[in-house]
């Protein structure tokens, strides 16, 4: 373990700071835990939040903060932050993560935060990481503490806090989403990784390819500890050329990283968010951005069958009648999907979503059952007419059911001129596009009884 500026005396063997002294301990940390930033200025990205000025900066700056929720991907800083704050405030920190600690864990950590109230006369910061893996009963155990002000709470959470957290804590909290890492911030912090004597590589001759940089900075995806993690694999496994000068290469960097892992949590809002890029794209004729929505789910190991569903129900409420063939096509690929898996199925995939990004649009269909349903539950409810009941049985005729009718087929065109409802109002409306012209073609010419 690092030492520190001051002794590990609370109750979770947390440190009010983080200040690491002893190059032999910090020898024996990861990179990514060396290089964790001690002050505003060190930490990388989020100027949306931190630029001077910015409410987050002024409230940190101030010492003069709420509870704060941050929520973001990994590796885009959100327990640095709240390390950073616990030392710009010199508050007391007790750190907690959800996965790890329970019911008992958390009033453990409440109870210390009332003593060292109690005994210093100053709020301590309790930082609960991964809070979204708190259930409600364990979220309602924190609500009498921090709504008498015992503790500042500070949650670290990749899920959204509108649905993992309880609307009681989250109105007593302020949200700040951060965002992941640009390309030119990450290679930014590898640089200084590599130049920094004490916690990063300063000491070693390195010569860092700035395609390499670049390279591992693509492949984190905005993650700031993946990319940390790859340099300093790249770095340990080099070895030094004859002028003992570590030459860090771009084919160096791709072994380094290997496979490119693409941020994509399955029961989360991200989830929810590029299924909602990937079906807006395509409804908007995108067939380009379809695909590379649908590139980055398949990658992220989406499950085919949700992209098949949210395919179902666009061909449908999208296109329509604009395109009779694309529901058929639709359920072709999932029928296809079931016989030949994956990976294959990603050129099934690849055809049927080209295929309806470049089909005609209609959503007549959509509105017509929207608006009908609507009438449905809101206003007067007609009854079948008696000409159109069912007459198939004993009694029938009797109650006048079935008489009248005009079998359709009797007619020319089979249009059997009628009233099918009581009702006037016009619920399909097909739009000019596709094959929805010739059937509103079909309909103008329909004769009208």
């Amino acid at each position: 373990m690092a030492k520190s500026t001051e002794s590990s005396d609370d109750l979770f063997g947390t440190p009010r700071k983080t200040v690491f002294t002893a190059p032999a301990d910090l020898a024996q940390l990861p990179l990514a835990a060396r290089m964790r930033p001690e002050t505003l200025e060190e930490i990388s990205g989020q100027r949306h939040l931190l630029s001077e000025g910015k409410l987050l900066w002024r409230t940190i700056r101030a010492s003069r903060f709420s509870s704060l929720i941050f929520y973001g991907p990994p590796g885009t800083g959100k327990t640095t932050l709240a390390y950073v704050i616990s030392r710009v405030t010199k508050a007391r920190f007790i750190s907690l993560n959800a996965v790890l600690s329970g019911a008992a864990e958390l009033r453990e950590a409440i109870q210390a935060a009332r003593q060292y109230q109690r005994q210093e006369g100053v709020r301590p910061v309790l930082f609960i990481d991964e809070i979204h893996r708190f259930n409600r009963a364990q979220q309602d155990i924190l609500m009498p503490d921090l709504e008498s002000g015992v503790f500042v709470l500070i949650g670290a959470t990749t899920h959204n806090p509108s649905f993992a957290l309880n609307g009681p804590l989250l109105s007593r909290a302020t949200v700040f989403e951060l965002r992941p890492l640009e390309d030119a911030e990450l290679v930014a912090l590898l640089k200084r990784a590599l130049q920094d004597p004490v916690r990063g590589f300063g000491k070693m001759q390195i010569a860092a390819d700035e395609d390499a940089l670049l390279h591992i900075a693509k492949s984190s995806c905005g993650d700031a500890r993946r990319a940390l993690n790859a340099l300093e694999l790249g770095v340990l496994s080099t070895g030094l050329d004859a002028a003992d000068v570590l030459h860090l290469t771009r084919a160096i960097a791709e072994e380094s990283c290997q496979r490119k892992v693409v941020y994509h949590d399955k029961d989360g809002d991200y989830h929810y968010d590029l299924a909602s890029a990937f079906i807006k794209s395509i409804r908007g004729s995108d067939p380009d951005a379809a695909v590379y929505w649908l590139a980055k789910m398949i990658h992220g190991g989406e499950d085919p069958r949700f992209i098949l569903r949210r395919l179902l129900i666009l061909a449908s409420e999208d296109i329509g009648n604009a395109d009779p063939q694309a529901l058929p096509l639709a359920a072709a690929a999932l029928q296809a999907f079931e016989f030949v898996g994956m990976p294959e199925s990603q050129i099934i995939l690849a055809q049927v979503v080209t295929y309806l990004a470049c089909a005609p649009k209609s959503n007549a269909s959509y509105m017509a059952i929207a608006k009908a349903l609507e009438d449905v539950k809101t206003g007067t409810v007609e009854e079948v007419p008696a000409h159109l009941r069912d007459s198939h049985y004993p009694g029938a005729k009797t109650m006048g059911h079935g008489q009248g009718y005009k079998y359709s087929h009797d007619y020319e065109g089979a249009e059997g001129r009628q009233d099918y409802r009581s009702g006037k109002a016009r619920y399909y409306d097909p739009k000019e596009s596709g094959f929805e012209s010739e059937i509103r073609r079909r309909l103008a010419k329909q004769s009208k009884p």
